[in-house]
């Protein structure tokens, strides 16, 4: 069988059961912080039960196994071709599998062909560089979380934000407001200040690829995910909604050169079930360590 194959259902199968370390630790701290007794702790409780027997069953942490979103990155000559039509038939042995449930449709007709294959499914993004390396990183995002993603563009009169990084904070710290647990709290954002429309939300998802635990390596924006964290937890909107201290898990911040003429702001919300793990290949594609 096709080692490369092989390896991308394997890679499907722990990113859909399996939550990352690097969340869950925050997961688990996020309920040592829960007042004992409250609705915000039995629904932290619920979802650590929740991770652990997705993984015990090797079954889906969430009946949404969302979209399915590749990163790739790449020596110069690596055959995409090749591995875009392997990924696409792995996507649907997992989904024959179970290991992602039948979520992609037809968006004119409604139908659902069962292989979670078809135009923009799966979502695969080439990066090539000058060594010899591969690496697959893979995010499965949920319909609910990506509902209460939001775009905004400075200066937004309402909010009074200016264009500045207090301005951003504003639409940001908005779009949790608006959100009010919605997309299954406690949440994770991705941002992106600048960009256009399109290549700010790109951005603000490639977020998601970073750990939880990481710092910023631009100072002023590790100070506003800090900020943008402490803050939200402060909202008492908690977990689903429920009231509590825990809204945020994280945020990641990046910034992309803009157009003068144009100022956005784009996050992309991420669910507690943040399912993105990653593997590095061999040249023939086999498995040799997992990336997270």
């Amino acid at each position: 069988m096709n080692e490369l194959f092989v390896s991308l259902v394997e890679l499907i199968r722990v990113t859909s059961a399996e939550i990352p370390a690097d969340v869950h630790r925050a997961i688990l701290h996020s309920l040592e912080q829960e007042k004992k007794g409250t609705i915000a702790e039995s629904a932290m409780k619920i979802i650590d039960q929740n991770i652990a027997l997705a993984k015990r069953k090797s079954q889906p942490i969430c009946q949404d196994t969302g979209s399915i979103i590749f990163y790739v990155d790449c020596p110069v000559g690596f055959d995409q071709i090749t591995f875009e039509e392997t990924a696409r038939d792995a996507v649907k042995e997992a989904t024959k599998k179970g290991f992602l449930r039948q979520n992609s449709v037809d968006s004119l007709n409604g139908k659902n062909d069962g292989t979670n294959v078809g135009p923009g499914s799966p979502v695969i993004h080439f990066h090539q560089h000058r060594h010899n390396s591969i690496e697959v990183r893979l995010v499965l995002k949920g319909g609910g979380c990506e509902n209460v993603g939001a775009q905004y563009s400075l200066p937004n009169e309402k909010l009074k934000a200016n264009r500045d990084l207090d301005g951003c904070r504003k639409v940001i710290l908005d779009a949790v407001l608006q959100a009010q647990g919605k997309g299954c709290g406690p949440g994770i954002l991705g941002v992106c200040i600048g960009g256009d429309r399109a290549t700010g939300y790109e951005y603000s998802k490639q977020q998601f690829l970073r750990v939880l635990d990481d710092s910023n390596p631009m100072e002023e924006l590790d100070k506003l995910e800090k900020d943008i964290t402490k803050t939200a937890n402060e909202l008492g909107i908690g977990p689903m909604g429920f009231g509590g201290k825990t809204t945020l898990l994280g945020t990641k911040i990046t910034a992309s050169n803009r157009l003068p003429a144009s100022f956005f702001v784009s996050i992309s919300y991420m669910c507690w079930a943040y399912r993105r793990q990653g593997i590095s290949l061999a040249p023939a594609g086999s498995l040799e360590k997992w990336l997270y």
